[in-house]
């Protein structure tokens, strides 16, 4: 297999034979960076939970202002996303990969000296502008790069995603206990970093789209048939919702069961950030795994299997022991965020040829869906109280069960075929 494109040939000139070729090798280096980059993208996303233990204490913060925090972090990220995924789809801007690492740069070096709750915002804005630039453009490259193994591809991008997610914990523990809230400028050496590994990633996508590589499109056949058309707007409202359900869910663990746990079990926030470690690092190992499995036993049941299978350990979490609640956590980790990369997988193979819009709608929608999650959710804490809210939030996997209703790999093979 080839490892780089030989030339920048135009497009015009590239024999069919060379196209193909571009489009089936899988290029394992491009897609190790891109995952180190969402690693380091994902990991200084995970400042801002991480941190919110220190500003709701320096700033004396209500949960609900807590939640608006995450809410400017998500929302920014999921409105943009779509965007500039659809703009990608039609004209490709790889100087947008150093450059949204660029904007999270500028976000954590003003978080660091935040002295007020407005600048807080402005920062944890910047630094969602700097996802939502990243995001749709870092899938299109892994699709690039993955030749015909889309789901270990998507995998190994996402993997890097998650991992970075599940440090957060570990931040509070050794960076911003410590240091406080002045620990956020040590990240500015990440992002500095990413923008560096986004501009060697940039300059392969440039290279490649020189060379000839092009996004397959729908033909005009399947996109005039009415019926087809409805059966995928369906299936892609199921997939919102399941989305929207792990979302919500995830952004219970990770925003608020530090709280959860320090209230309940009067535990000091070092040892209950090892909770949510343990949750986010499992999801990391399942993403990882999702994809290959998912190859192997189908899409639409590996979807099915990781919200429906998370239903027990949620239902268990709030009762459970400290000792229990970590087994739970793990095995629930794992479970539900198997299917994180293979949603993204399942819309791509539903919309063929619109990489960037989907893939940006799809992990827009887990990002903003999970900033309105996490508002609600506080609201609903400073309301009921926190056991109550943790309580509700065990049922919402039970909602996984509509992915019976989706089309399953052979529709989707059949429909990608035409």
């Amino acid at each position: 297999m080839r490892n780089q494109p030989t030339s920048t040939i135009a497009p015009s000139k590239l024999a069919a034979g060379e196209q193909r070729n571009l489009q089936q090798a899988t290029i394992y280096r491009i897609l190790l960076a891109v995952s180190f980059v969402h690693l380091f993208n994902d990991s200084i996303q995970a400042v801002i939970p991480a941190i919110f233990p220190i500003l709701k204490s320096n700033m004396l913060l209500s949960y609900a202002q807590v939640g608006w925090i995450s809410f400017a972090l998500n929302v920014t990220s999921s409105v943009i996303q779509p965007v500039i995924g659809y703009a990608a789809d039609r004209h490709p801007r790889p100087i947008l990969l150093p450059l949204g690492m660029g904007s999270t740069l500028t976000g954590v070096l003003l978080l660091g000296y935040a002295n007020n709750y407005v600048l807080v915002l402005l920062s944890v804005i910047l630094i969602g502008f700097g996802s939502a630039a990243f995001h749709p453009e870092g899938m299109r490259v892994a699709h690039m790069a993955a030749g015909l193994k889309k789901g270990l591809s998507q995998s190994i991008f996402q993997v890097g995603g998650n991992a970075g997610q599940s440090l957060g914990p570990l931040l509070t523990k050794w960076v911003f206990i410590p240091f406080g809230q002045i620990g956020a400028l040590g990240f500015t050496v990440v992002a500095a970093a990413g923008v560096l590994v986004q501009t060697y990633v940039a300059r392969w996508y440039q290279e490649m789209l020189d060379a000839g590589y092009t996004f397959r499109k729908k033909t005009v056949s399947r996109a005039m048939d009415p019926a087809r058309n409805k059966s995928i707007l369906n299936a892609t409202v199921i997939l919102v919702i399941l989305v929207f359900v792990r979302s919500w869910y995830g952004q219970a663990i990770g925003s608020y069961y530090t709280f959860y746990l320090m209230e309940k079990y009067g535990m000091v926030l070092d040892h209950a950030q090892n909770y949510i470690f343990m949750y986010l690092a499992a999801g990391a190992v399942g993403t990882l795994f999702g994809g290959p499995l998912a190859d192997r036993f189908g899409r639409r049941n590996l979807i099915l299997f990781s919200m429906v299978g998370t239903v027990p350990f949620a239902l268990a979490l709030p009762f459970a022991s400290p000792f229990w609640a970590g087994v739970l956590l793990l095995i629930g980790g794992f479970v539900l965020l198997s299917s994180f990369s293979v949603t993204v997988i399942y819309a791509q193979m539903l919309y063929p040829g619109n990489i960037g819009t989907v893939s940006g709608l799809i992990t827009g929608l887990a990002f903003g869906l999970g900033g309105i999650g996490s508002l609600f959710i506080g609201h609903m804490i400073d309301a009921v109280g926190i056991t109550s809210v943790f309580i509700v939030c065990g049922f919402l996997p039970l909602l996984g069960l509509l992915a019976l209703l989706l089309p399953g790999d052979g529709k989707l093979e059949e429909w990608a075929a035409e």
